[in-house]
């Protein structure tokens, strides 16, 4: 904790912006990723259906957590409505995202259902925070 209380008033807030966001962005991707692959794998439902499914709760389940814990007290609150549509637009480059990992891993390689949820659970949540970050928690 020495390291952290060195940091800047703002670098530190940063820092624990990022603990708020990973502790919260594996939540809301587990979720999402165990109700794509509940659909997909138990229930036998096309991969890119599942995962259309499960990004949609992800997106109500996200908005929710991020807008209360993660990113509380950072920018402005003002604008709920214009900063809910920022909010989705930024959620469809995340499904984008999963959906290219499902492609890719179930769709062109041959590879199970669980396959893509790696790049899911690591990659996807890194571009999403500097996206929320910068644009619609700003």
């Amino acid at each position: 904790m020495a390291i952290i209380n060195r940091l800047s008033p703002q670098h530190r807030a940063l820092f624990w912006q990022i603990v708020r966001y990973g502790v919260t962005g594996l939540f809301v991707t587990a979720c999402q990723a165990v109700i794509y692959w509940s659909l997909a794998a138990l229930a036998g439902l096309h991969p890119q259906l599942a995962n259309l499914i499960g990004y949609g709760a992800a997106v109500v389940i996200g908005y929710v957590s991020h807008s209360a814990f993660t990113f509380r007290g950072h920018g402005t609150r003002d604008k709920a409505a214009s900063r809910g549509i920022r909010f989705v637009a930024v959620s469809l480059v995340s499904y984008a995202l999963n959906a290219l990992w499902v492609w890719l891993c179930v769709t062109h390689m041959g590879w199970p259902e669980w396959s893509p949820i790696p790049a899911m659970i690591f990659v996807t949540p890194a571009v999403m925070f500097g996206l929320n970050r910068q644009w619609v928690f700003k």
